[in-house]
């Protein structure tokens, strides 16, 4: 199913913020079949559940990309299937989303955590200034604000909270140097969440591996340059495919 590319969204906005970028790569290949899918609702923080569960339900033998978090589990998704996974793609995706100690290039842990407590007390109001942080360095902010805002589906704490600890608990870069299949991992410059520095720390990961960066552009750039990483992501399986 090379045609066939699942895509899975990032945490708490839901899966519209991938829909323009779905029709974008629907308009540049009539015959590649794009599938978004939403994330587990699990209430459990261990990231072996949610694999578990995204194994059971996504087709096999098809592309699997994903936007931020969602690109971190189908890095560990793709690793685990190994040849049952025709390539990777993640959109603004670090390896880590908290700092480490061997991995500075990444969320600092006061923020992550004072994140998390916000989510704890008052779920709606922190998911709204997620927005806002996802569109932080846009050309637009407040605009790519009120539409990510505007669709994000009503959630539950604890399913948001279990997603927070899962995001913090992983760690990619063991699934990435093992899948050995095709790769390409996009960066947004700007972008407030996952630290452009990202890209080169991937890079030296990963050295022969695709990585991009789109300059001047927010964590949300699969909203707001849709049309820009559909033609990167279009141009990378049209060269993967002629190989």
């Amino acid at each position: 199913m090379r045609d066939r590319l699942i895509l899975l969204p990032g945490w708490g906005l839901g899966t519209a913020p991938l829909v323009a970028l779905a029709v974008a790569l629907s308009g540049l290949d009539e015959h590649l079949r794009v599938q978004i899918e939403a994330l587990p609702n699990l209430a459990s923080a261990d990231p072996q559940d949610w694999l578990d569960e995204l194994d059971a339900r996504l087709p096999q033998d098809a592309w699997l990309g994903g936007w931020s978090f969602g690109g971190m589990l189908a890095a560990e998704l793709a690793a685990r299937r190994g040849e049952r996974c025709c390539g990777l793609l993640t959109l603004a995706s670090n390896a880590c989303f908290v700092v480490r100690a061997d991995w500075p290039s990444a969320m600092p842990v006061d923020t992550f955590t004072a994140f998390r407590s916000g989510c704890a007390g008052d779920a709606q109001a922190t998911l709204k200034r997620f927005a806002l942080l996802c569109a932080q360095g846009a050309e637009d902010p407040r605009a790519l604000a009120r539409r990510l805002g505007a669709a994000t589906p009503a959630a539950l704490e604890v399913p948001l909270l279990a997603g927070l600890d899962v995001l913090a608990a992983l760690d990619t870069r063991a699934a990435l140097q093992a899948f050995n299949g095709p790769q390409l991992h996009l960066l947004a410059g700007a972008d407030a969440l996952v630290p452009g520095e990202a890209a080169g720390a991937l890079l030296e990961l990963l050295p022969d591996t695709e990585i991009g960066l789109i300059e001047q552009a927010s964590h949300a750039f699969v909203v707001e340059r849709a049309h820009e990483v559909a033609a990167a992501i279009h141009a990378f399986l049209h060269e993967v495919g002629d190989d």
